[in-house]
């Protein structure tokens, strides 16, 4: 399999990669051949180049898939699941070049990056076990009425992923499209397309058939493309909170599955009584962690009690202290670049805003800018705002960076109608070393994933990951993995049976003397002396 400067893939090029796209087990250039530029986020160097898909390449792609479905879908869910759990194996094989692919083009240090791949990983893990897992039921309920489902695959369905976990955030989708018996049209993010390139390697190693994988590379023409054509029949999106909306109705607009995950804005809760040094490590890597980029991070801390008390005092000091000593760099322990310039613009303008609105600037990741002056990569380093006033435009909308807004609150119910106040609904999460202070607070919290002295509750496998119905976090139709998924992907077939009384004597027998099979009446699992 090679592109079209001529490199096999999985070989070091020659120059830069050039990503195209992959259409019924071949790769090829867009229609268009137009490419954009991938760029280093921690250097701002182009390090290769993406196809810029057009319709004609969607459709080209959707047809591929269209073609594979019949005989894909009819093999076992057991057969399916053979084809990833070698998948699987070649993953774990290859999780040290991907994780090095992701710490390139996304800028992730060395330790978030191969946890992307294990993340990711797990997930293939449950699919795997989808022959166990999405069995159907059967019942006789009427004498001679039995009822039982079963679970068919969609057909086509089109993946449409974000840059911040190149590798995860696919797989929250790929591995159980598949293995329900769907085929499969994945749209990565253009910046960061080296990832799943890699991974479409490993697909065709693992044997998977030409056209149930296909990768489209480009951007909102792509993406519109894929939700409007009439053999895609089910669209998962993971990404900013105003495009996922506009994804769900258009997706809704003609009738077909969706479901879309936006942004958040998650709020950490300190009671008096949590140990400060654990809820102080946790919180700075809950918002500190891949650069603030993720929508599980931490973004608002309330700091429970008198502001100039002794518990208080120590756990700011200690966040402010631990957060401090992080270092700019991809290697462990480190904290990498965000995405582009104009996330930068986008941090450094709700920093700057704070300030002028009378917050205090207790930690100031600007100051990273100036000491890497000569170094052209998006590095700003961990911030710690203190507010005063809880409607601060920090406080209130997705920052997606390494800031902290931190809010004192005199009682729990001050600090619930904030939490409850926000328009998202993703995680939350309250420190404590009392369950009775826990249990309060998670029956009242407004938001999908809880946590209880932890700072990052990413549901793990088998459970399924996905923000509040009604919020901002969550638009469509329910999770997009665990049961969710298995719902999502498939629909559920019923089917209701009669057939006449048999006549044999044995059966009339049975009847006659009210017994069943194996009570009293002829036992028909005994073929001795019959045929």
């Amino acid at each position: 399999m090679r592109s079209v400067n001529n490199q096999t893939m999985g070989e070091a090029p020659p120059t830069e990669t050039i990503v195209n796209n992959y259409i019924a087990g071949e790769l090829c250039p867009p229609a268009s051949k137009d490419y954009l530029p991938i760029i280093n986020p921690s250097t701002s160097l182009q390090i290769g180049q993406v196809a810029l898909s057009s319709p004609q390449d969607v459709n080209t792609a959707v047809s591929a898939a269209q073609a594979a479905f019949p005989p894909w879908s009819s093999l076992t869910v057991k057969a399916r699941a053979a084809y990833m759990l070698k998948f699987h194996a070649l993953v774990r094989e290859n999780a040290q070049e991907l994780a090095q692919l992701i710490v390139l083009e996304n800028g992730k240090n060395i330790t978030e990056a191969l946890a992307d791949v294990a993340k990711g990983n797990e997930t293939v893990e449950y699919a795997c076990s989808l022959p166990q897992l999405m069995q159907g039921k059967i019942d006789r309920v009427s004498g001679q009425v039995t009822c039982q489902d079963r679970r068919d695959a969609l057909g086509v369905v089109a993946s449409i992923v974000p840059f911040n976990f190149p590798f995860m955030v696919p797989f929250w989708t790929l591995p159980i499209a598949l293995v329900t018996g769907n085929c499969i049209v994945l749209k990565p993010s253009e910046k960061v397309p080296l990832t799943m390139y890699k991974v479409i390697e490993l697909f065709e190693k693992a044997g998977f058939p030409k056209g149930v994988i296909n990768m489209v590379n480009g951007t909102k023409d792509c993406v519109q493309a894929l939700i409007d054509h009439p053999n895609v029949k089910a669209v998962t999106f993971v990404g900013s909170s105003p495009v996922a909306k506009i994804v769900s109705d258009r997706c809704h607009s003609l009738n077909k599955r969706c479901t879309a995950l936006g942004g958040a804005k998650n709020h950490l809760i300190a009671l008096p009584d949590c140990d400060v040094e654990g809820t102080a490590q946790d919180v700075v890597v809950s918002y500190a962690g891949c650069a603030g980029q993720r929508c599980m991070a931490a973004s608002v801390l309330l700091i429970v009690g008198d502001e100039e008390g002794a518990v208080q005092k120590a756990l700011l000091d200690k966040v402010i202290e631990k957060a401090a000593s992080i270092k700019a760099g991809t290697a462990a322990g480190q904290m990498g670049p965000v995405i582009d310039s104009q996330s930068m613009t986008k941090i450094l303008s709700y920093i700057e805003q704070s300030e002028k609105d009378g917050a205090k600037i207790l930690l100031d990741g600007r100051v990273w800018m100036k000491e890497m002056e000569g170094n052209k990569g998006n590095f700003i380093g961990s911030t710690v705002i203190l507010h005063s006033n809880k409607t601060d435009k920090a406080m209130c909308e997705e920052i997606f960076g390494p800031v902290l807004s931190v809010y004192n609150v005199s009682t729990w119910q001050e600090a619930i109608e904030i939490e409850n106040s926000n328009p998202f609904g993703n995680a939350a999460a309250v420190y404590t070393s009392n369950g009775g202070h826990a249990e309060w607070f998670m029956a009242r919290v407004r938001a999908s994933m809880l946590g209880v002295n932890i700072g990052i509750p990413v549901p793990r496998e088998p459970f399924s990951f996905g923000g509040l119905y009604g919020t901002r976090s969550k638009y469509g139709d329910m999770d997009i993995t665990g049961d969710g998924a298995i719902e999502f992907f498939t629909n559920r077939i019923k089917i209701t049976s009669k057939w006449p009384k048999p006549t044999v004597p044995e059966y009339v027998m049975g009847v006659q003397e009210g017994a069943v099979v194996m009570n009293g009446g002829t036992d028909h699992a005994n073929f001795a002396g019959r045929m």
